[in-house]
């Protein structure tokens, strides 16, 4: 197991792919990418998709999206659910009609792991926030 990104460390590069709900197609998120256009990342973790909980934090999230990204940041989300898992939620959740930032999928866990929110037991990520500057250090906030 690697060893979890502490704050004010720099954070190894890694890909995920996604669903991208503003475009309704599937993507990748490259923290690589991000650093290299000067980007700030948040990482926002959760459980699973189709939970009565989630999709309320989700939809506040994409409230202040918009802004988040005029401010030079982008968001993912992220849970350990695949992204087919992500597009049937996002079509069939009427709360999630407003997200528009990528949808993470990690179901091997690694960048949940990385991050210090993977759950062995339930192979499930736990909620928490994490912002990355652009030069690739992170800032932590649980949930």
């Amino acid at each position: 197991m690697s060893e979890i990104v502490l704050v004010g460390q720099e954070v190894p590069d890694f890909e995920m792919e996604t669903y991208e709900p503003e475009t309704g197609k599937f993507g990748t998120f490259s923290l690589k990418k991000a650093k290299e256009e000067g980007k700030w990342t948040i990482l926002f973790f959760y459980p699973a998709d189709f939970t009565f909980v989630c999709p309320t934090e989700l939809a506040d999230l994409a409230e202040i999206y918009p802004q988040l990204k005029e401010l030079g940041a982008e968001v993912v989300s992220v849970s350990t659910d695949t992204k087919f898992v992500h597009l049937a939620w996002h079509r069939d959740e009427k709360l999630l009609e407003n997200v528009k930032y990528p949808m993470g999928a990690d179901p091997t866990g690694a960048v949940s792991r990385m991050f210090g929110v993977y759950d062995e037991n339930t192979g499930l990520a736990l909620r928490g926030t994490f912002i990355i500057s652009p030069e690739g250090k992170t800032c932590r906030f649980r949930g």
